[in-house]
Order: structure tokens, then C-alpha cells, then sequence
């Protein structure tokens, strides 16, 4: 028996959106689930989808048409990147892309954008790493240790990053370092610079990238920086001035990871809705029982709220609006949505749900990682309560 998809197209949409949408799964449906499959089994990067995505223009998406992209808004770039999810492909490959051009887009300066965006748009150059979590401060952003020290016409990098994915895949990394000491500055928020680091020429000659095995396929690693030499025309707008201007870009980042999940949780609702109309258990297909259908149905109601706040984000964004609030309450309600509906999934399929073929167990720990990356839904709750609430600030 099959099924049509769960809230497959919203009414309200655009129709450039459904439009793109269509054109997303069309793509998708070249990657099936053994394409994943063989990538996961052997921690490999998907360069194939990822070619593909760069090759039809979705990459990208939010750069403007002058330097080669299609000029389009975060409501449309989260409408490819819930599709890519919701078709069972994962891109966490290569969402970077998108969300890093808030930074770019909105202060750097005209040369930089010309000698930088033409050539991501077309696919000659791929920025995919962000460089700004390290093992002593993890979320704590602004007691970051990597130095850039300004001498003549360039910055002497020094430190180290981890958990910056991509960075074996990326030619270009957007880095977050510190140029002011931060017992020298008059706001906590002030005292860091972000670069564009041309990784090309830096690995060998400053840069160091190790890669970590971790329970996912997500091209995880560390970067080390040693004396590593950064043109001072690779600052991006005002020296010390860079928290401020990563925060686009993180706001960006949660709204777009916002609706991949959303993404995944319509996934994981469409798989469980045909397994429970077609596994027959004791006489009859397990969906006639409430044991099955109330948690399909709690997920999917929670799915649908988490993304009306998406939507609503990706709207103020477009606007040029400032989105701290509607960004993390986004992104905590579509990962808790995610999260619901794996759980749920895997519970419907029983013990099917933890063989490989299903890719029920694949999807089940790509989406975990949103309950703690790229901020971990507890610091979410925090920000809400003191930024949002007004309560005392708890950390």
C-alpha cells in the first residue's frame, strides 16, 4: 500500500518555492538511501550530491545575481534544505554555504565579494568551514584562544578549532579569531576579527586539518593554525568587530538547521505512517492501534508548529530584521520535533528500524546531533529565559 507524503507542500507557499521544492526532490531522487548507505559505511563525503546541488545552483541560492548566484532569500534556501532532508538525503554536506554568506554578504566589502562569490556561485571554489568552536571554550564564543596578531601586510594566525566540519572539502574557511586581548577590551563582545582563510595554499604551510571519527558521517575535524599568514585584506569589515558580524551568520545557520530538521521529522512521519499501514502484527496492520498512532500524530502536530516559527524567522530575516529570539526559538522547536519523531520512528519499526537497509537508524543519529549542534537546546533555553524573559542570567 502506498501512501502520498505526509504535508508534502505547504498551500501557502509561493510558487517559485513549490517550484523549487519539486525541482529539490527531483534532484534527491538520484541519491537513494544505498548511496547514503555506502557514504556512511565508509566516512565518506557525498561529492557526488554535493556536485550536483552546486551544478543546478542551489548552493548558491543567497548570493546575489551580480556575482553569479540566484538572489534569492533564506525562505527559499530553507525550502531546498528541508527538501534535501525530507527526500532521506542529509545536508549537513554542505548547508555551510548558505549560512556563511550572511557574514560575507552583509559586511564585507565590495572587492571581497567580487573576488570570493563568483567564483563559490559557480562552484570553482567551495566555502564550507567555519572555524569558530574550540576545546577549551566550546559554546563559550567569546573566551576563544586562536590569536591573529596584525605584522605589516598581513595576520599571523595561531590556535586551534575543532569540530569544524568540512574542512577536508572546503577550499575557503570563515574564521573567528581573537585580535584584541580580552583583558584589553572595553565590551566583552568586542576583541575578535573574522577572516576569510584560502585553505588552499595554508594547508602545510600553517594549517593542519586531522579528521575525527565520530558516530555520524558529518567530516568532522580539528584545524591547527601555526604562524599561518592571512593577507590583511581577508578581514572581513572592522577589526574587532567580529562577534557582531558572525552573529548573521549564526542566526542564519539556526534557522536554515531549523528546517532541515523539520526536514527530517516529515521524513521520519512518512516512513512510519506507510510501515504502520503495512505491517501486520496479531491479524491486522499495527496503525489501528493508539500505541502506534498517538506518537505519529504528536510528532507530526509538533512538526507543523515547529515549522510555522521557521517560516516566521526565515520572514523577519529576509526583512532585515533582527532574528536572535525567533531564530533559536526556531531551531530548539524543529530539533525537539526531530527528535520526537525519530524516536518515534524507530519505535514504530520495532526492530526493523535498527537494520541498515531501512536507513531508519541512519536518520536517527543525523538528527540527534541538533539537540546539541550547532547550540545545544539547553543554551537555547537559556538565552530565551534571560533575553527573551527577563530572568536572571543562569550561567
Amino acid at each position: 500500500m502506498s501512501l502520498p507524503p505526509v504535508a508534502a507542500i505547504p498551500i501557502d507557499e509561493e510558487e517559485d518555492i513549490r517550484a523549487i521544492r519539486e525541482a529539490v526532490a527531483a534532484l534527491c531522487s538520484g541519491f537513494p538511501g544505498e548511496y547514503w548507505r555506502q557514504k556512511d559505511r565508509a566516512q565518506a563525503y557525498p561529492t557526488e550530491f554535493v556536485t550536483a546541488l552546486t551544478e543546478a545552483g542551489y548552493l548558491s541560492a543567497l548570493i546575489p545575481e551580480e556575482y553569479g548566484g540566484s538572489g534569492l532569500g533564506l525562505r527559499h534556501a530553507i525550502a531546498i534544505m528541508e527538501e534535501i532532508q525530507k527526500s532521506g538525503c542529509n545536508g549537513a554536506a554542505c548547508h555551510a554555504q548558505m549560512y556563511t554568506m550572511g557574514t560575507i554578504l552583509r559586511h564585507g566589502s565590495t572587492a571581497q565579494k567580487k573576488q570570493w562569490l563568483p567564483a563559490i556561485a559557480s562552484g570553482k571554489l567551495r566555502l564550507q568551514a567555519f572555524g569558530v568552536t574550540e576545546p577549551t571554550s566550546g559554546t563559550d564564543t567569546l573566551n576563544l584562544r586562536t590569536t591573529a596578531v596584525r605584522a605589516g601586510d598581513h595576520y599571523v594566525i595561531n590556535g586551534q578549532k575543532v569540530w569544524t566540519s568540512r574542512a577536508e572539502h572546503s577550499d575557503l574557511m570563515l574564521l573567528l579569531a581573537r585580535t584584541t586581548p580580552k583583558d584589553k577590551v572595553e565590551k566583552k563582545g568586542e576583541g575578535l576579527s573574522v577572516f576569510i582563510v584560502d585553505m588552499r595554499d595554508a594547508v602545510g604551510n600553517g594549517l593542519e586539518i586531522r579528521p575525527i571519527r565520530a558516530m555520524i558521517n558529518h567530516a568532522a575535524t580539528e584545524v591547527f593554525f601555526d604562524d599561518l599568514k592571512v593577507p590583511v585584506e581577508n578581514l572581513i569589515g572592522e577589526e574587532n568587530k567580529g562577534f557582531r558580524y558572525i552573529l548573521d551568520g549564526m542566526n542564519a545557520e539556526r534557522v536554515l538547521i531549523a528546517a532541515e530538521c523539520i526536514g527530517d521529522s516529515r521524513w521520519f512521519i512518512n516512513k512510519a505512517v506507510t510501515y504502520a499501514n503495512e505491517r501486520e502484527v496479531f491479524g491486522g496492520p499495527i496503525g489501528k492501534n493508539q500505541g502506534i498512532q498517538f506518537p505519529i500524530a504528536k510528532a507530526y502536530a509538533a512538526t507543523e508548529a515547529a515549522d510555522m516559527m521557521v517560516k516566521k524567522a526565515a520572514r523577519l530575516f529576509d526583512a532585515g530584521n533582527s532574528i536572535g529570539p525567533d531564530a533559536n526559538m526556531a531551531k530548539y522547536l524543529a530539533a525537539e520535533a526531530s527528535w520526537m519523531a525519530a524516536d518515534m520512528c524507530l519505535q514504530t519499526y520495532g526492530g526493523y528500524g535498527f537494520s541498515e537497509e531501512y536507513d531508519v537508524e541512519r536518520k536517527f543519529r543525523e538528527t540527534r546531533l541538533y539537540q546539541v549542534a550547532p547550540i545545544s537546546t539547553n543554551l537555547i533555553l537559556s538565552y530565551i529565559a534571560e533575553h527573551v524573559l527577563g530572568l536572571p542570567r543562569s550561567y
